[in-house]
């Protein structure tokens, strides 16, 4: 059957592309992924690998019981996800959290998705709208689409593309690192997949310390905007750190630099002020990324204020931060149940372009329209996952569940969940959600198992 089959094409083969390739083509559906990179560069990628990460190396939580990411993590996995398969095997420790050596991760998808007989990768960019001889597209391009794609669906919808800022977190070589000051260790000891319950470096401010630092913070020299950049805001979860400074002398040590659950072997009779923690980047274990430190400042400006850190006073940075602009639609007005663009159902849109916010949800987005399409191809009915489910969660979200006139990225969260019937709290509420989400994504698998046979 495969045979007579049309191919969907699929542009971008970022984390949302390559997932919903792998799905279409592992349900028999023949792809052909449309990459621009090395053709056409973007302001955030290097090499021309499939999936790169641009920014953490983090899928945050692995906790599949009481963390919605890691229920989301689980579900994914559940159903045959390679972003998660190649995740996992390339996972790097990270306490509770899954993180990756972003470059055999990258060359594991690149190599997984090249490989495969039902798929062809082609590169050079899509500009505008894709052709009509194209019947099923998927649009997977990320929030770095390019301008004419961007405007021929800006055109085509009516609607102005919401945008909002990414930044980029710095990298230092651990050789650099002074570990008379610094140490080894996760949150409450937690080792996490792949973790021993050390696995971040921490480096510990006393008070006048960290307000020197937030003072350099506050007045450090930052790039300057564009004029079509002036009055893009920022994404509440990827703050740049000296924007979280400018917020309060405190909003620092009670967000990314809480010093809760750690103890400075160097000084235990003394609790830290605040932390800095500084998470493995790679799996030779010689890169680390200041966690929570995207950033805007100068090149100089980082390196000068970011050496005032305990422990980094002679840092080597093997990357500095970045800035890039991020573009989302309006999705609850512009997306029907199953993805399809209301304005023109042979287009659907996956990934962080939808206005899901994160690596993980970017990837469920992609699994979820790959698998749309190859029903739809398949000439099967297509059934949305359960709204109980992580994945039906932030599909109902980005699909409708939102307020179309303040729609804003979302990460999934708990609270995306229809409640659970009973008045437990805590975090037995949380398992309740999860234990019920993963009862009724295996319902949903296996009626979708007895369809296609």
């Amino acid at each position: 059957m495969t045979d007579t089959l049309r191919p969907v094409h699929i542009v971008g083969g970022g984390l949302a592309g390559s997932e919903a390739a792998w799905q279409l083509a592992t349900s028999g559906v023949p792809v052909v992924l449309h990459e621009m990179r090395p053709v056409r560069a973007t302001e955030a990628h290097s090499t021309d690998k499939l999936a790169e990460l641009v920014c953490s190396n983090s899928f945050r939580s692995d906790d599949a019981e009481y963390n919605a990411v890691g229920l989301l993590h689980e579900e994914m996995r559940r159903c045959g996800s390679l972003i998660l398969r190649a995740a996992d095997a390339h996972k790097v420790p990270a306490g509770g959290a899954l993180a990756v050596d972003r470059d055999h991760f990258a060359e594991a998808v690149t190599e997984a998705i090249s490989t495969h007989p039902l798929i062809t990768i082609e590169r050079g960019e899509v500009a505008g709208l894709p052709p009509e001889e194209w019947d099923s597209v998927i649009v997977a391009t990320g929030p770095l689409t390019s301008p004419a794609l961007a405007e021929a669906v800006r055109g085509l919808t009516g609607e102005d593309s919401l945008a909002f800022f990414d930044a980029i977190a710095p990298i230092v070589y651990l050789e650099s690192v002074d570990l008379s000051k610094a140490w080894f260790q996760s949150r409450y000891d937690k080792p996490g997949p792949g973790g021993t319950g050390k696995d971040y470096i921490n480096c510990a401010f006393e008070k006048d310390e960290y307000r020197a630092f937030i003072e350099a913070l506050r007045t450090g020299e930052t790039v300057d905007f564009k004029e079509w950049e002036a009055n893009t805001p920022y994404f509440e979860g990827c703050l740049p750190i000296e924007v979280m400074a400018e917020r309060g002398v405190d909003t620092l040590r009670y967000g990314p630099m809480k010093p809760v659950g750690l103890t400075n072997p160097h000084r235990p009779e003394r609790r830290p002020y605040a932390v800095v923690q500084l998470r493995q980047d790679n799996a030779l274990g010689t890169l680390y990324n200041l966690v929570g430190f995207q950033t805007k400042l100068r090149h100089a400006e980082q390196v000068r204020v970011f050496r005032m850190i305990p422990g980094l006073e002679n840092a080597e940075f093997a990357r500095l931060g970045g800035l890039h602009r991020n573009t989302f639609l309006n999705s609850p007005r512009l997306l029907d149940g199953a993805l399809r663009l209301k304005a023109m159902p042979r287009i659907r849109f996956a990934g962080q372009v939808t206005g899901c916010e994160g690596y993980v949800e970017s990837a469920a987005v992609g699994l979820l329209a790959g698998r749309f399409a190859a029903a739809e191809r398949l000439g099967r009915d297509i059934a949305v996952p359960p709204a109980t489910t992580a994945l039906g969660a932030i599909l109902g979200h980005i699909t409708g569940g939102a307020n179309a006139e303040t729609f804003q990225p979302m990460n999934v969260n708990f609270g995306l969940f229809p409640e659970v019937e009973t008045r437990i709290k805590g975090r037995e509420r949380k398992l309740a959600y999860s234990r019920r989400a993963l009862a009724d994504l295996d319902g949903w698998l296996g009626r979708r198992e007895s369809d296609a046979a």
